[in-house]
Formats: C-alpha cells, sequence, structure tokens
C-alpha cells in the first residue's frame, strides 16, 4: 500500500548514508568525513558519484581549499578542487555571470593538471565533458571529434574515450555526452535520441546507460509542453513503453537499487508509470524507499521550479501504483 502521510525525501545522498553523513559535515565546513569517505571508496562508479555529489555542496564553499592546505599531497583533494572548479564554472555559465569565461578556462586547466595527476582516474575526463556542454558551439576543437560510428554527430568523443579507457560505461561521461547534444543550438533533439540510443544499445546488461533514452523523451515532453495537453499520448506510444520496458528489463532488475542513481529509478519509476504499467513501476517506487527527486516530476506541472507541486506530482503516482 501507498501509505497514509508519507512524505518523501529529497537528498542527493539517497541510500548512501555514509555519503550523507560526509554531506552534513560538509555543510558544516569540515572536511575530514569527506577525506575519510573518499579513501575508503572502492571502485570507481561510487567515486564518480559521491564526488559529484560533493562538489555541489562544496562549491559553495572554501572546505575544499582548506583541506589541500592541510594535505597537499591528496590526489583526493586534487580531484575534489577539479569537481568544485568545474561546478562553479556550469554555475556561472548557467546565471550569464561576467566571469563565465575565466572561470571555464581556470576549471579546464585544472581538469587537465589533475588528469596528469591521478591518471587512472576517470574523473577529470568526466569533467572536461561537462565543460564541454557549455561550448555550446564546438570552437574548441576537442569537441569536434569524429564520431565512432554512423548517425552520429561530431562531438567530445576524446574525451569520452578517456573517461570509458579508465572506466568503461561511465554513468556520468555518458550523461555529460548526452547533455551536450541535448543542449546544441539547433534546438533539434535528434543528436540526443541517437546518441542515447546508441550508448544504451552497446551498454551490458545492469549498465545505467540503459536508463539514457528515457531522459531524452522526457527533454521532449518538457520542450513540446506536454503537460497542456487534455489527452497526452507521449508516455503510451509504442517506442516510450519499448525504452521503458528495456530499462526495466536490462538495467533495473540487475543492479543493485540502493547504489544505482536516483535521477535515473525516477525516471524509470515515472516511465512506466506513464505508460500505464503501473505494477512494474511499484517495484521501481518500493526500490525509491523515501527518496524522490524533483525532476522528472516537475515537467508534469505547469510550473517547473515549483518544488512542492512536483512533490504532489510524484505521490500521486506513487499511491496510483502501490496502490494497485
Amino acid at each position: 500500500m501507498a501509505g497514509h502521510g508519507f512524505r518523501p525525501v529529497y537528498h542527493p545522498a539517497g541510500h548512501d548514508h555514509a555519503l550523507r553523513h560526509a554531506v552534513q559535515d560538509l555543510r558544516t565546513g569540515r572536511w575530514v568525513s569527506m577525506a575519510q569517505l573518499l579513501d575508503e571508496t572502492s571502485h570507481w562508479d561510487g567515486w564518480t558519484r559521491r564526488t559529484q555529489v560533493l562538489a555541489a555542496v562544496a562549491a559553495g564553499t572554501d572546505v575544499v581549499q582548506a583541506w589541500r592546505t592541510e594535505q597537499p599531497d591528496s590526489l583526493a583533494a586534487t580531484v575534489m578542487h577539479a569537481r568544485v572548479a568545474v561546478e562553479r564554472a556550469v554555475r556561472s555559465h548557467r546565471t550569464g555571470h561576467s566571469r563565465s569565461r575565466e572561470l571555464w578556462r581556470e576549471a579546464w586547466a585544472t581538469c587537465r593538471e589533475t588528469a596528469d595527476q591521478a591518471p587512472d582516474d576517470p574523473v577529470p575526463w568526466v569533467c572536461m565533458l561537462a565543460l564541454a556542454a557549455l561550448d555550446e558551439n564546438q570552437r574548441r576543437e576537442e569537441h569536434r571529434h569524429r564520431p565512432p560510428a554512423p548517425m552520429l554527430p561530431a562531438g567530445p568523443w576524446g574525451l569520452l574515450a578517456e573517461a570509458e579507457k579508465r572506466d568503461p560505461y561511465n554513468r556520468e561521461a555518458h550523461h555529460r555526452m548526452l547533455q551536450f547534444f541535448s543542449t546544441r543550438g539547433s534546438g533539434s533533439l535528434s543528436e540526443a535520441v541517437n546518441y542515447a540510443q546508441w550508448a544504451a544499445a552497446s551498454a551490458p546488461s545492469g549498465s545505467a546507460l540503459h536508463a539514457l533514452p528515457l531522459y531524452v523523451r522526457v527533454e521532449r515532453y518538457r520542450r513540446e509542453r506536454g503537460h497542456e495537453r487534455a489527452l497526452d499520448l507521449h508516455w503510451v506510444a509504442e517506442d516510450a513503453v519499448r525504452d521503458a520496458q528495456r530499462a526495466l528489463d536490462i538495467w533495473f532488475l540487475f543492479c543493485d537499487t540502493a547504489e544505482a542513481s536516483l535521477l535515473d529509478l525516477n525516471h524509470l519509476a515515472h516511465a512506466l508509470f506513464g505508460a500505464l504499467r503501473f505494477d512494474d513501476a511499484a517495484r521501481v517506487f518500493e526500490s525509491l524507499g523515501p527518496y524522490y527527486t524533483v525532476f522528472p516530476w516537475a515537467y508534469r506541472t505547469a510550473r517547473p521550479d515549483d518544488r512542492a507541486l512536483a512533490e504532489e506530482v510524484f505521490l500521486r503516482a506513487r499511491s496510483r501504483c502501490l496502490d494497485h
């Protein structure tokens, strides 16, 4: 049953309780828990995910700089310095700040230096992919490499190859590539669609890349203002149902949901709910436990910036599926 009085929780750490503790300490200006957590992180998937979450919290502080001052030889601190530099550049670009170009150059140089200092780490290359998405007109040559397959556009394929060399099928690396193609100036999503389908088709069972097509479909729904339609067939179209089913069968049923991205799980629950696959969606809602993310649910409202409305949509969908 859906449970009366249930209120979902948004927290970037999700089910990762060790990361939650480090985030709490980070918000109070302490870096020791972050350093210990990263020292204990033994696989690239967790390393990539945890450094991304920590950087989003640390970007508005000087905690990482304090850590580097105390431990100048720490590779983890060096990687976090690059993460924070990129996060600040992305935020500056998003707001149109006058220092955007300067911060971009600083972040790029930091990433290159970090890649040299941590040659086995995929994160510096993932960070460079994040910066590539800000180069909307592909001015830099490394953002115009030839694709590895027909029907794919030119892009930062060399950067992706470097990340893949170190951590094949790295989730964030491919999401950064998808973001690169989604933000191109042409306004068409065809490049993003082709990329998402190609990446998912080449990924093994259990890979989060099988959820990539769900993100493109949500973006198309957002651009077409699908929530305004009296009869919305967007989610029950044959290809939409197929994408949701493939993500369920080839990713969700094979993955450790305790370590899965909350965004991926929410996108899958959202797609299955929209496809009227309520029993399947219920399994995903149950794996989420108390957690949810604002997006993609917010795109089903007239005000995507209203978190309360997004929560209401999530709760209605969750209740519909768990009570089915």
